[in-house]
């Protein structure tokens, strides 16, 4: 019986941390393994220095189709998130408030919902934040492997931030530390 509650508690322990603001892999609700959370670092890259975004298609969580080529010519905000991942959620307000902020600016802002087993888990965690941009439903993360070499598809949360060429310019492994910056730093790619 000890045994057993220590194995609880230990579980509970490893639930509560599992995807939090350091480095940790850990299982979703659902069992899932391999997820990483960053630490919410920051990275900026040369105008020189910036890669080509893969290309980026797929279907929303409300069935629409989504390209990332229909988005050339804007700056492009890709946040990869779980509905079962505790700093996703605390990162989602200040994402919706950013891409408010930001409507009007020529910037996109595009969810990949990922590692949840049905659309419907992603659309409540959409309601429940009031995020007002679509969400690529991609339970397996496939489409996160086309970014290999500069989003590791196991990091959970991660944002992106695309020039306006499509260019990767700005990256944040972890949780997004605030509206602020990230406002501030689409501000920056955008110059």
């Amino acid at each position: 019986m000890r045994r057993r509650v220590v194995v609880l508690v230990a579980g509970l322990l490893l639930a509560v941390t599992a995807c939090s603001s350091g480095q940790q892999s850990a299982q979703n609700r659902e069992g899932q393994a391999g997820f990483v959370s960053g630490n919410g670092n920051v990275s900026m890259f040369a105008a020189s220095d910036r890669k080509p975004a893969p290309q980026l298609t797929g279907q929303t969580l409300d069935g629409k189709t989504w390209t990332l080529s229909d988005q050339v010519g804007k700056v492009v905000v890709l946040n990869v998130w779980g509905s079962w991942c505790p700093p996703c959620r605390k990162e989602a307000r200040s994402l919706a408030a950013a891409s408010r902020e930001l409507a009007g600016d020529d910037v996109a802002f595009v969810g990949v919902n990922t590692k949840d087993s049905s659309p419907e888990q992603g659309l409540a965690f959409q309601r429940r934040y009031a995020v007002p941009y679509p969400s690529l439903f991609d339970p397996a993360g496939r489409s996160l492997l086309a970014f290999h070499g500069t989003l590791n598809p196991s990091a959970i949360p991660s944002t992106l931030v695309l020039d306006t060429k499509g260019r990767v310019a700005a990256s944040i492994l972890g949780e997004v530390p605030s509206q602020r910056t990230l406002v501030e730093l689409v501000r920056d790619v955008q110059k």
